[in-house]
Order: C-alpha cells, then structure tokens, then sequence
C-alpha cells in the first residue's frame, strides 16, 4: 500500500505497515544519500588538507581543480539535498545522513512518536520517543496501539 504525500499544512503520521510499503523507495533513496554523504565528506577532508605553499599561490592548473572540485561539492550538495525533500514530501524524515537512518512520524497511544529505521534493516521495527533518538530506540510489540491518523 503507497503513502500518500502529507496534505499542505497537515502532517502524515504513518502506521507501521505504511512505513515499511515505503521502504523499497527509502531503501534507495538512502542508499543514494549515504553514497553521496561518505563521497562528499572524503573530498571535502582532502580539501581541507591542501594548502597554498608558504610563498605564493596554488599554481594555475592547481586553482582551476580546486574550483572544479568545490563545484563537484556543490552540486552534489545540491543531489543530497534533492533526495531530501523527495522524502520529507512524503512526510519522512531524514535524522542521519551517514548512516541512513530515517524516522516516521507516527501516533502511539494518543502520543506523538516516530518509527526508526536504518539503512540495512529488513523492516520497521522500532520506535522512539520524539526527544530520545536513535539511542532511545525499541522495539515495536505486536499489538501496539499505532496509527497513522
């Protein structure tokens, strides 16, 4: 079953069944976004480490691959970023790039909480308070009051 992108001005609260039907979309999206993520943070760390020579500049070839590596930077910036309002337009949210994790919107209980899922996992099998996190993370029980109202 396909989720529906959240109406303008209303939230999308998921159930568990509506958050894995994502999941074969998620899974790539993600995949693309931590690829991304890990290429965009080795460049970027390489960057970093050139530097001028103490006298004078970066010669001309030097400058203009430094401008053609930041632009890289840019418009994969820009892919990450493109990624990203796929998914919050259907009401997800991305919490960790590097790792892949995403967390679902959702009503436990009369209570706002989220689903968590990372990058790698079969399902959607956990949950978290809203403020707790990643490390506050558990396990969905079967009967759990869930809804995607």
């Amino acid at each position: 079953m396909a989720t529906r992108p959240p109406r303008e001005g209303k939230k999308k609260y998921f159930t568990v069944e509506e958050a894995n039907a994502t999941l074969p979309l998620v899974r790539s999206v993600m995949r693309d976004i931590t690829a991304l993520a890990h290429d965009l943070r080795e460049r970027q760390d390489r960057l970093a480490r050139i530097k001028p020579p103490q006298r004078g500049s970066l010669g001309q070839a030097h400058e203009e691959e430094l401008l053609q590596v930041q632009e890289e930077l840019g418009r994969d910036r820009e892919r990450i970023l493109e990624f990203e309002a796929e998914l919050t337009r259907l009401g997800i949210q991305i919490k960790d790039y590097q790792q892949g994790l995403v967390d679902f919107p959702c009503r436990m209980q009369d209570r706002e909480v989220y689903l968590c899922w990372r990058l790698g996992e079969p399902e959607v099998a956990y949950w978290h308070e809203l403020d707790a996190g990643f490390a506050g993370r558990k396990k969905i029980f079967k009967g759990a009051v869930v809804s995607g109202q």
